[in-house]
């Protein structure tokens, strides 16, 4: 079974955390949600979610694929985690898949894992990218980065087709019917 990793930091865009948790686990794909820096994480729109485990209990070496949410300051704050930065910098040296969606491609920029490659991020923050394209979602090599709360679904069906196949993603996509 595929393991994935999305850390939550305070602030988080709650549609993007629990939209990809939800699309992910009917894939059959086992999510953890890792709070930062306790279980109890509160998102932008102050609605507050129970992570599964604190992030400092996880061992990111363990998982298939890292995913990033943004909110503001979610990802702000996700950039300050040492822990998740390294584990995104060794996910992508690793070739594991690495997503982000809304503002925190802007933390992979930082790390300057888009300089070579095209991604897209949410509308207004293009300047924060090297090579942004207006698309929804972009998917090149192992980095996969999507605009917003709105194409969070979408977003989720690209993390499940590469982690267990276009099969799955399309099974799940008539079950939510997408």
């Amino acid at each position: 079974m595929k393991r994935v990793l999305i850390p939550l930091a305070e602030g988080f865009e709650e549609i993007e955390a629990t939209v990809c948790a939800n699309i992910l686990r009917r894939a059959g794909i086992e999510v953890v949600m890792a709070g930062i820096p306790g279980s109890l994480v509160k998102g932008a729109r102050n609605i507050r979610i129970m992570a599964d485990k604190k992030l400092m209990e996880v061992k990111p070496e363990e998982f298939d694929a890292i995913i990033l949410v943004g909110g503001d300051p979610g990802y702000k704050n996700l950039g300050l985690s040492a822990k998740v930065m390294e584990a995104v910098r060794d996910f992508e040296a690793k070739g594991k898949l690495v997503a982000a969606i809304c503002a925190a491609p802007a933390l992979l920029s930082k790390l300057g894992l888009l300089e070579k490659r095209v991604s897209t991020i949410y509308p207004g923050m293009e300047r924060e990218i090297p090579r942004p394209r207006g698309h929804r979602v972009v998917h090149d090599a192992n980095i996969i980065t999507s605009q917003a709360p709105g194409t969070a679904v979408e977003f989720s069906l690209m993390i499940v087709e590469n982690l267990v196949g276009e099969h799955k993603a399309m099974e799940v996509r008539r079950d939510i019917v997408c």
